[in-house]
């Protein structure tokens, strides 16, 4: 795949998450434990795995429906594993209607009804340390969905949390058929939408943090910009 550089454009949303004001209006799907950290978003799991399995899991949506062509950052604070985290993001109903139109089926954080349910989404799991086969090899996974289709997959950088000398700074950018993911400037993935294989190329849509219980972490300076081309 030819080498694809972008510069940033305009800011279509910015939020520094240093209070829990600053997600009032964001949507939680599972059960999701909110505070604050050193100033920074801390989230985590309400429900315990030991009992609820894959159902402690949850979702937290931005509310913004974002075009395509996007540049999406965030600085990631890993304070307690195991666990993994992940960012949705080109997420909308599989016929295109909005990701929380009242006719879509009710999603609670379990995750197939992420992959293989009612929606289409673009995944990216970039802290892979929940079970002992992630923490032994890691990996970064990019996944589409209507399928949890595996398209591409890097090393992992980030070390076990109790290492982490944080923050590190994410960064997404989703143009047309292209996606690519570096975390301190570090290139880790990318990979180009054929369109076909998978099913069309993902547009606009929402953007939302996962996290599997029981992972512990907090966030800070999330924001979106136009993607441009250079």
């Amino acid at each position: 795949m030819k080498q694809m550089n972008f510069q940033q454009g305009e800011t279509i949303y910015e939020n520094p998450l240093t209070n829990l004001e600053s997600i009032e209006d964001w949507i939680t799907e599972g059960e999701v434990k909110t505070g604050i950290w050193k100033n920074k978003l801390l989230l985590e799991n309400k429900l315990d795995p030991e009992q609820y399995g894959d159902n402690a899991h949850w979702l937290l949506w931005c509310p913004v429906e974002f075009p395509d062509q996007i540049i999406i950052e965030w600085d990631f604070y890993p304070l307690q594993e195991p666990g993994l985290c992940m960012l949705f993001f080109a997420a909308t109903g599989r016929n295109g209607e909005d990701l929380f139109d009242p006719s879509l089926p009710e999603r609670t954080g379990y995750y197939p009804d992420y992959h293989s349910g009612a929606i289409n989404a673009l995944h990216l799991s970039y802290f892979r340390h929940k079970h002992a086969n992630e923490r032994a090899f890691r990996t970064c996974n990019l996944r589409k969905s209507y399928g949890f289709h595996l398209v591409t997959q890097a090393a992992d950088p980030l070390p076990p949390a109790e290492d982490a000398i944080s923050p590190y700074h994410m960064k997404l950018i989703k143009y047309k058929q292209f996606v690519q993911f570096s975390i301190n400037d570090l290139p880790i993935l990318e990979w180009e939408d054929d369109g076909t294989e998978y099913g069309p190329i993902l547009q606009g849509g929402k953007i939302g943090f996962r996290q599997m219980a029981p992972m512990v972490a907090a966030y800070a300076n999330f924001s979106v910009k136009r993607a441009i081309l250079c």
